[in-house]
């Protein structure tokens, strides 16, 4: 996607690149990270975002994993919490509708690159404390959201829950992913022996953020299995087989770890 500023927009343009997937059978669907509003300006986030109650995403992506019967993972959305602080929030909806699971980003992102692009996601963020792991269908899910990427910690955690895939919607910078996006990607498939779900942030945004795009599906043998391979907006589609996970698993079984 290329999301700005406009959540309304923003929601049409990922129902419609949803009902796109859903057309070619896609009975799991995953968006990228702040599919709904990507916002670098924390007072005009602030001023736009909703509670789970009130957000308008929220409403849409349910009616639609219904009207779809497919289920539904929006990569994340700018929550506003109970408690007043805002949540990275990825939220996955189930074939009825209902919100089955939701994960809050745990690692946030914080950065000083090149050409003086500075970013600190706890300024206007509050961290999730705890991993999510979901059934869909017959496979179990583990729940990341971009900037965990680079911590093996929390994939070690899915490994060993033997999750089949683990999602990483992102919203990497140019910078990032040209030198990282697609090494770490198969590098957590290769040390979990899942498959890796990374749909991605592309393009030159509203707000001034400009994203790396290329979504990728990773096997659990580290290979690509599809690839989205340029920053515009658009869907890739792979076929997901438990047995090449076990296959994976059982040819090199560090996902099981030791002690040292």
């Amino acid at each position: 996607m290329r999301s700005g500023v406009d959540v309304t927009a923003n929601i049409a343009a990922a129902s419609d690149l949803v009902r796109a997937a859903a057309g070619e059978g896609a009975a799991f669907i995953a968006t990228p990270e702040m599919t709904h509003l990507l916002q670098r300006d924390p007072k005009a986030l602030r001023e736009t975002i909703q509670t789970m109650e009130a957000d308008a995403g929220i409403a849409a992506f349910s009616a639609l994993a219904a009207e779809l019967s497919v289920n539904l993972l929006i990569g994340s959305m700018a929550i506003l919490r109970e408690d007043g602080k805002i949540a990275n929030r990825s939220c996955l909806f189930s074939p009825d509708g209902g919100l089955q699971a939701q994960y809050d980003k745990i690692h946030l992102f914080e950065a000083a690159l090149p050409q003086g692009e500075t970013y600190r996601e706890a300024d206007s963020y509050e961290a999730g404390d705890r991993p999510v792991i979901a059934d869909v269908g017959a496979h179990r899910l583990g729940m990341t959201i971009c900037y965990d990427l680079r911590f093996p910690a929390l994939y070690r955690k899915y490994s060993s829950a033997q999750v089949d895939m683990i999602s990483v919607p992102a919203a990497f910078t140019v910078a990032t992913g040209k030198a990282h996006w697609e090494t770490l990607l198969r590098a957590r498939a290769i040390e979990t022996g899942a498959y890796i779900l990374a749909p991605a942030q592309g393009g030159h945004h509203e707000d001034g953020r400009k994203t790396w795009g290329r979504s990728m599906i990773i096997t659990p043998w580290g290979e690509v299995a599809a690839q989205l391979g340029h920053d515009e907006p658009g869907f890739i589609c792979a076929q997901l087989d438990k047995v090449k996970v076990e296959n994976a698993r059982r040819r090199i079984p560090a996902w099981r770890g030791s002690s040292v």
